[in-house]
């Protein structure tokens, strides 16, 4: 059993980040459950281990967190699903690799229930859908977008921080930053693919697929 935990309204980034720490510690300490936390975030931007200074294009447009899991910079905001993921890899046996394409299989399967195909790309991170209905790329190819987000961090190998799927938000906010490094492809959300789809719809689905990806059944609980 893992906790499920969906908090209303915005979660301010400090706060997500002490009681996700606090709780992997006590995970890896045998006193607390698994959980997975489903939140959004005011606008921010966050900066990863691997950041570049000159990928943050506009530093006064948001704040901006220095945070300890791996990736670049990246953008959390109002519309963006985050799911933070504080599971004990050291019982999954201990393939952090393993585990992060399981996340990411998680994630395509979640967007497959909204008829939407996230594709992954050599070198690029996160999950990328085509776009056909874009003028195609200086080399030819069909325009692509990323939809989704992931980056995490390790403590006595228990995971926390963890992906993030737009579902609406205002994508002009992706500006002000070079998304995990990549300048030459753009940024989308289910409803700018024109798909009606809220944030308790993509909730079920990722409650859905857990299972099926975690060999673990989603418990609801109250608060982290």
């Amino acid at each position: 059993m893992v906790d499920w935990i969906v908090s209303d309204g915005l979660t301010p980034y400090e706060e997500a980040v002490a009681a996700m720490e606090t709780r992997a510690k006590a995970i890896a300490a045998g006193t607390a459950d698994e959980a997975v936390w489903l939140v959004e975030h005011p606008p921010l931007y966050t900066a990863g281990t691997s950041a570049k200074p000159a990928d943050l294009t506009d530093p006064d447009r948001f704040p901006v967190h220095e945070t300890r899991r791996g990736g670049q910079y990246t953008y959390h905001g109002p519309g963006q699903r985050v799911v933070y993921v504080m599971l004990d890899v050291g019982k999954r046996g201990r393939d952090v690799r393993a585990f992060v394409k399981t996340l990411e299989s998680w994630i395509i399967a979640t967007l497959a229930e909204f008829n939407v195909t996230g594709e992954l790309r050599e070198g690029r991170v996160g999950v990328w859908v085509q776009r056909p209905d874009k003028p195609l790329t200086a080399s030819g190819a069909v325009a692509e977008d990323k939809i989704a987000a992931l980056g995490i961090r390790l403590h006595k190998w228990v995971s926390y921080h963890g992906l993030a799927i737009n579902v609406e938000p205002d994508l002009s906010h992706f500006d002000g930053i070079v998304p995990c490094g990549i300048a030459a492809h753009g940024v989308t959300s289910l409803v700018d693919l024109g798909l009606p789809v809220t944030m308790a719809d993509l909730d079920i689905a990722l409650e859905r697929g857990f299972a099926d990806h975690f060999a673990a059944t989603p418990r609801r609980a109250a608060s982290l």
